[in-house]
């Protein structure tokens, strides 16, 4: 029995052990939640801000932004599961920049319930967002105008364009900028708020065909009907000039030292439209010689009037 009494109390002995050990555990732990990590206050006399920031808000903020992108990435994978491809990625470049805006949303209705004083964080780094929002203001406006190009569609990706007089067949439309390639393989990278604040000129956007035109000016006195016939004949001879619509010839102007003709055809692929343009010209050049038909200089009259010596 007395043995029995013993072994009794050495059970409770350890259990009395073991609500300590844990309770100590507890302790340590509530203890390592509880830690500052940010504690200082600002601000005069007759108005201060405090800010605590503890272990435990920025693990609740972790967790948050967890759940959170698990929430944003589930949503994405809804919405483009029967997107078609080309707006599927669209979409995702324009997801991308507002999952971030998202998540500062997110952080800072975090940061309010739990009682940190978004608007003391803002007052005291004022200075700091002003130089930031400066230095970034071209990066935004670029960004804005990425995800408006994205939404109208004004530009796609195969597309010629032009501005600031630079041609080139875009090659990948980006966030922040447009990848083009030029006739000469040069890679052009263009800021998308250009689109914004300059005129764009979309070769391609009503089909790959275009109408092209080689003016040229020839002698007063020639035979206008020959320099239609022969005009013509240079243009339908080219491989890529396309004989539906025809080519035609229209008679621009009386110049100063010529009559001005302009001959106007289509073709296939505008992008490389310089050299079926330089082609139309040389056998222009070869078809007037042969006829005879000038090309003048700049012609100028000049009278002299002599003074009365009277």
């Amino acid at each position: 029995m007395q043995e029995g009494i013993k072994n009794h109390i050495e059970s409770k002995v350890d259990e009395v052990e073991q609500v300590i050990t844990e309770s100590s555990l507890w302790d340590k732990l509530v203890s390592f939640l509880e830690f500052r990590l940010i504690d200082f206050t600002y601000g005069a006399a007759d108005e201060t801000h405090h800010i605590v920031l503890k272990v435990k808000y920025v693990l609740l903020v972790a967790l948050v932004m967890i759940v959170t992108s698990f929430i944003l990435r589930w949503s994405r994978r809804l919405i483009t599961k029967n997107m078609p491809e080309h707006n599927k990625a669209k979409f995702i470049t324009v997801f991308s920049f507002a999952r971030w805006i998202i998540y500062l949303i997110v952080i800072l209705i975090v940061f309010d319930s739990i009682g940190i004083n978004v608007t003391g964080i803002f007052a005291a780094s004022a200075a700091l967002l002003i130089g930031v929002g400066l230095a970034l203001q071209t990066l935004f406006q670029d960004i804005i105008s990425g995800i408006f190009i994205l939404i109208d569609q004004s530009v796609h990706v195969g597309d010629i364009i032009e501005i600031e007089g630079k041609v080139g067949r875009v090659e990948e439309i980006k966030l922040r900028t447009t990848r083009a390639v030029t006739i000469d393989n040069k890679v052009l990278i263009i800021p998308n708020h250009l689109y914004l604040t300059n005129s764009l000129y979309n070769w391609t956007q009503n089909g790959t065909l275009t109408r092209e035109s080689v003016s040229v000016g020839v002698a007063y006195g020639s035979d206008v009907q020959l320099v239609k016939k022969l005009l013509l004949q240079a243009a339908s001879t080219h491989d890529n000039v396309l004989s539906s619509p025809e080519p035609v010839v229209v008679f621009s102007d009386f110049g100063n030292s010529s009559l001005d003709f302009k001959l106007i055809f289509t073709i296939s692929d505008s992008f490389r439209a310089t050299f079926p343009k330089s082609d139309i010209r040389f056998e222009i050049d070869r078809l007037f010689r042969e006829h005879n038909i000038t090309i003048p200089f700049p012609q100028r009259d000049i009278h002299i009037i002599q003074p009365n010596k009277d």
